[in-house]
């Protein structure tokens, strides 16, 4: 078993209406992207992300989307200026990240831990609860 510093892994996070209790890793990586902008069922889709100046930001940032931080904010300000889609919300804690998902149909986040609630499900990703 290797130590948390060694490899960091990462889980996503959703609000339990609307939000898939499984999808595959490109399916994510779109939904992440911005590429898909609604699930299944129709509910939009609203991403919760923690900043990217946070260790697990730059975590996210890195293994998520392949970016620095920066790379990926200028990403998003990209996309949201050529109106092709909603810009994630940024956290600057964890506990703010998972309240916002638990309150807002439709959304997911990244975070360290899987963790469930009655208003939040841990996202399996390829039949694994953290990648």
């Amino acid at each position: 078993m290797t130590t948390k510093a060694q490899q960091s892994t990462l889980t996503a996070i959703g609000n339990v209406s609307g939000v898939p209790a499984e999808m595959k890793q490109s399916e994510l990586k779109a939904v992440l992207m911005g590429e898909t902008q609604r699930w299944k069922n129709g509910k939009r889709i609203l991403i919760a992300l923690m900043k990217t100046n946070t260790p697990l930001g730059k975590t996210t940032s890195s293994k998520v989307y392949d970016m620095s931080g920066d790379e990926l904010n200028k990403y998003w300000l990209s996309l949201v200026f050529q109106g092709k889609s909603q810009a994630p919300v940024f956290f600057n804690s964890v506990s703010d990240l998972q309240n916002f998902v638990s309150q807002n149909p439709g959304a997911i986040g990244i975070i360290e831990k899987p963790i469930a609630s009655s208003e939040i499900r841990s996202v399996m990703i390829d039949g694994k609860t953290s990648f």
